[in-house]
């Protein structure tokens, strides 16, 4: 945006349009309206019943669970029904020896499917919808498209309930690897006369510089201290509670001026009789501490806790953990107190993997929660008023009733998504401006002009959902919208049939890890593997593209 500024292709005003654009200002009221639905409880209400099924079989596990997600999350933030439904998972998991990597990649494709039913199920429907209607067009209704995305809903589901258990990962028991990874290396030292780390602080100290140690803990004249911080004072007689990075623990038995009191597992009485445990946690889209290392976040003294390990891509890292480059759908092991981990939850910065407690259902916030949200759906599906009027109502009647304070309310804003919405619509508009889109447009007339409306379509979808894993789905749909907007006017059809394309393959994208958040979100926590996306979501990818080639010009004729 900034670069179509400052090169002069488009004016301030319009560089910053898509701050003011309708599909910016409706995406912010509909994350406020999930948000009222979401922290009300209403879904936690669910979970015993979902749990008791999921423990009859692996696969009813695998269809409730698909089911529930996809339901949810036609009318809620799919990244927010996945964030429920994870610790639920896990916990069916080891309550009945179901691999994660089984059920959570099914999981998230299914929030996906789900996305795709509504209006107001992904960013990239409200995005495309706006944009039709601002080059004139009808906008597309709550519901219109609803048949088309369940007729590939149930094609997908039929892959993933049929083939995807030959096809997913066979990982047994490596749930609990990182856990079990870390205490390999958890021991503690006591700090005797003569220790040259004495009245220095622990940033200076022999164990950091030399032997990387993570100091968890210090046992001080009979108090246990976890509030540590860089500047923290060692002095005589403290014993530490350490984590020792595998290659340098053989070192730490000949330091001196250090004692090595033995082994401690992580999960011991000691911990837990100062209310602090051990907690898996995961970094979801749009948290603040992605892209900080934990040093620079100074996360053990803001947060009093301390990170033991941290899975990232795959990868166990013990050593140097606060130089560590944190990134969305991180795995981090922390010890920490139940009450900082919840404050986390509540500022969106983590997702407890490690436990899952059925939250009770506040009826009070329940009840308006549920009906402003069915007003919402209901009075844009029967054209009582635009989406956006629907949704800005919503938002205000969910903190005008109380359901949601007004920090609640902002906190529910994934802004991340607000900002890349703004800015991936001034593309569309230099596009626009600079007759770039029409340029496109003429070349694939040319290039396809030969072909039947039909084989346009499917080639336009492949290269959609081929562009959305290796970009981001919204700046795709921000670039070929206008496109086949100006492509079908060429064609002289109707442009509804490749909105609808465009829609779809932008959302249901299964190949990578990082081409839709909710993929990074289980990439951890399944431990899965590159490859295991390649493997199970490509072909399911390939089908999908097969099947909406056929099913869209049926629902949007041509």
């Amino acid at each position: 945006m900034a670069m179509f500024i400052v090169a002069g292709v488009l004016n301030p005003e319009e560089g910053f349009s898509g701050f003011n654009h309708p599909a910016t200002l409706t995406l912010g009221c509909i994350f406020v309206v999930s948000g009222g639905v979401f922290n009300s409880g209403i879904l936690d209400g669910l979970s015993h019943r979902i749990i008791k099924l999921a423990k009859i079989h692996y696969l009813i596990a695998l269809v409730v669970f698909c089911l529930i997600t996809a339901m949810f999350s036609a009318f809620i933030n799919d990244t927010a029904v996945v964030a429920l439904m994870l610790p639920i998972a896990l916990t069916v998991c080891r309550e009945t020896n179901i691999s994660p990597a089984k059920l959570l990649m099914p999981i998230s494709f299914a929030a996906l499917f789900g996305g795709t039913c509504t209006l107001i199920g992904t960013s990239t429907n409200i995005l495309v919808s706006s944009y039709a209607e601002k080059y004139g067009l009808e906008e597309f209704g709550m519901f219109e498209f609803s048949g088309a995305a369940i007729c590939l809903l149930v094609v997908g589901f039929a892959y993933m309930f049929i083939i995807g258990p030959f096809l997913l990962p066979k990982r047994k028991d490596e749930d609990n690897e990182l856990t079990k990874k870390a205490e390999q290396y958890i021991t503690e030292l006591t700090v005797e006369e003569g220790c040259a780390d004495i009245n220095k602080p622990i940033i200076k100290s022999k164990l950091v510089i030399d032997f990387n140690v993570n100091i968890l803990s210090i046992m001080r004249e009979g108090s246990l201290r976890y509030d540590l911080g860089p500047e923290t004072i060692l002095l005589k007689d403290d014993v530490l509670k350490v984590v020792v990075p595998p290659q340098t623990l053989h070192r730490l038995l000949d330091i001196k001026g250090y004692k090595v009191r033995g082994s401690k597992r992580i999960k011991n009485p000691e911990v837990k009789s100062d209310n602090y445990n051990v907690y898996e946690v995961i970094i979801p889209f749009g948290s603040s501490l992605a892209e900080g290392s934990l040093k620079s976040l100074r996360f053990n003294r803001r947060y009093n806790m301390s990170v033991l390990a941290i899975r990232q891509r795959g990868e166990i890292i013990l050593d140097k953990l606060s130089s560590v480059k944190l990134m969305e759908g991180d795995m981090l092991l922390v010890l920490g107190q139940k009450e900082e981990i919840k404050n986390l939850e509540s500022k969106k910065l983590v997702v407890t993997l490690s436990e899952y407690q059925k939250k009770k259902t506040n009826f009070r916030k329940a009840i308006p929660a549920v009906l402003i949200g069915i007003g919402v759906v209901l009075a844009a599906s029967l054209n009582l008023t635009s989406i956006l009027i629907s949704a800005m109502v919503g938002a205000l009647l969910m903190v005008l009733t109380g359901t949601l304070k007004p920090i609640e309310a902002y906190n529910a804003v994934e802004w991340k998504v607000i900002f890349m919405m703004a800015g991936v619509l001034s593309m569309g508009t230099a596009l626009e401006k600079t007759g770039g889109a029409k340029l496109i447009a003429d070349f694939i007339q040319s290039t396809l002009g030969q072909y039947d409306p039909h084989i346009t379509l499917s080639l336009l979808y492949l290269v959609t959902f081929i562009s959305t894993n290796l970009i981001s789905s919204k700046a795709t749909a921000a670039l070929l919208t206008p496109v086949v907007i100006s492509l079908s006017s060429i064609m002289e059809i109707s442009e509804r049939p490749f909105l609808v394309a465009v829609m779809f393959a932008c959302s249901l994208t299964f190949m990578t890890p990082m081409s839709y958040p909710t993929n990074t979100m289980v990439y951890a926590p399944g431990n899965y593997k590159f490859n295991d996306f390649l493997k199970f979501g490509t072909p399911l990818n390939l089908i999908i593209w097969l099947a909406a080639s056929f099913i869209i010009p049926y629902f949007f004729p041509f």
